[in-house]
């Protein structure tokens, strides 16, 4: 329970933010709806790399924090960011550049076409950033650091990525482009809190070895 609740409540919550970011983009129009939806799905995709990644990093560094072997769950974890931003810079590549092609997968019509592409131009530094904050994530789920991955998870909802994208959606022109940016900003914010940790995190981990 002490592990697993923080985590099942962050996702949780996770997507009961995803759910109130389709409502804002919904109030914007039909076109812009089915473009996020078309979206939504290549998003999907998108993810498959980092959420591979934070998973089989979990279970490998608890293995080696197991067999007292924290340098090895540090280099996983630099290992997976490593490869994690080399495919990234690919897929960023692929939406930023041709989220056009791509959504064409999905629709023929050219409207929804554009508003997806909209939202991936935003949204496509994300395949790479993400990469970097799910091996942090993996990390710190290895060591059962649960709870504070639930509360950064948190902070970066309701803090950047909701705020962001309702502000976004509120305005007198909105753009699906800036609300697609809301998630690289909200992941940024992640990484800076997930950088600070790790420096207190080694710390105390430091002064527990030496007493």
């Amino acid at each position: 329970m002490k592990v697993g609740a923080p985590v099942a409540l962050q996702e949780l919550l996770t997507q009961i933010s995803f759910l109130a970011l389709v409502a804002f983009i919904n109030r914007i129009g039909l076109e812009a709806s089915s473009g996020y939806g078309v979206a939504n799905k290549i998003v999907s995709f998108v993810m498959l790399i980092p959420s591979s990644l934070m998973q089989s990093m979990s279970s490998f560094v608890a293995q080696n924090v197991g067999a007292k072997r924290e340098d090895r769950a540090k280099k996983a974890m630099l290992t997976g960011m490593s490869i994690g931003i080399v495919i990234g810079v690919v897929v960023f590549y692929l939406t930023f550049f041709h989220g056009d092609l791509v959504s064409a997968v999905f629709s023929r019509d050219d409207r929804v076409i554009e508003r997806s592409f909209e939202y991936l131009r935003g949204f496509s530094l994300e395949a790479i950033v993400t990469s970097i904050l799910f091996s942090f994530i993996g990390y710190y789920n290895g060591h059962q650091e649960t709870l504070f991955v639930m509360i950064q998870g948190l902070m970066q909802t309701l803090l950047v990525r909701l705020p962001v994208s309702y502000v976004m959606s509120a305005g007198p022109d909105p753009s699906l482009t800036m609300i697609g940016l809301a998630a690289p900003l909200a992941t940024m914010f992640g990484i800076v809190m997930n950088l600070a940790y790790f420096f207190y995190f080694q710390k105390r981990r430091l002064s527990l070895t030496l007493q």
